[in-house]
């Protein structure tokens, strides 16, 4: 029912994870892809390899996405190859496991934090937006988190990264919407990914993440990627500034 055929999609942090899930369902719906990976050549070429099966156009590029001019390169790329950008899916992204007090957490720690999962998403929609702007339409969707929602003790700071990406959605599809570009996020809770393994691995950490959630299992790469699908689609053309919760039932909020 959905197709996004035609379409040209640049999917950062796509060699894992949800991103791959993204880029393995966008090809399905006929899109053609480009997606960022930071170091796994391999996975990336697997995501590659599986995505193009269903005949359309997928290619990956390496890209350290903490440095904004990657992100530049990223969209340039991404023109070059497919000629156009009309989806962008801000998804790059970091979480590390260990607790971390904020009397402890070190300046150099903050600012990995924030670049990787805020300034990364701001530097991707920098550079594509001028691209739709000129095409007359777009579509970005951004990668938040039920931390960014309710805050997370001991992990402020993904805490606080999450909810940069919440208000900058918000703030973009105000200032993009003369431009027919809409501009909405999707907030995961506990998803069965590697990123999410150290705690989920474990019986006191899978007791503890599956305790907050009503269904009662963390979600599927995929049950992530199939709402990214629908806010990319037709199916969503007058949704914008909007945050969806895909948690399980966590987090209630409107």
């Amino acid at each position: 029912m959905i197709s996004l055929a035609g379409k040209a999609a640049l999917v950062t942090g796509g060699s894992r994870g949800i991103g791959a899930a993204t880029v393995k369902l966008f090809a399905q719906a006929g899109a053609d892809v480009v997606f960022s990976y930071r170091t796994d050549k391999e996975a990336a070429r697997q995501v590659e390899q599986e995505a193009a099966k269903q005949g359309t156009r997928v290619e990956a590029m390496q890209a350290d996405l903490k440095v904004a001019e990657n992100s530049r390169k990223l969209v340039d790329f991404t023109v070059e190859r497919l000629g156009r950008i009309d989806i962008l899916v801000a998804n790059s992204g970091v979480w590390n496991a260990d607790d971390l007090p904020i009397e402890k957490m070190t300046e150099r720690q903050w600012d990995d934090m924030i670049r990787v999962n805020l300034k990364s998403v701001y530097a991707a929609i920098h550079f594509t937006v001028p691209k739709m702007i000129a095409q007359g339409s777009g579509r970005i969707v951004a990668l938040s988190s039920t931390a960014g929602q309710r805050g997370e003790s001991l992990h402020s700071h993904y805490a606080a990264s999450k909810g940069g990406v919440i208000s900058f959605v918000k703030a973009l599809s105000t200032e993009l919407a003369r431009y027919k570009i809409l501009v909405n996020g999707v907030a995961p809770g506990w998803v069965d990914t590697d990123m999410s393994k150290p705690v989920l691995a474990t019986k006191a950490g899978r007791k503890f993440a599956l305790g907050q959630i009503p269904l009662g299992r963390p979600a599927t790469a995929e049950e992530i990627a199939g709402p990214i699908l629908f806010l990319a689609s037709d199916l969503a053309t007058f949704i914008t500034g909007e945050i969806l919760n895909v948690n399980g039932g966590s987090v209630l909020c409107g």
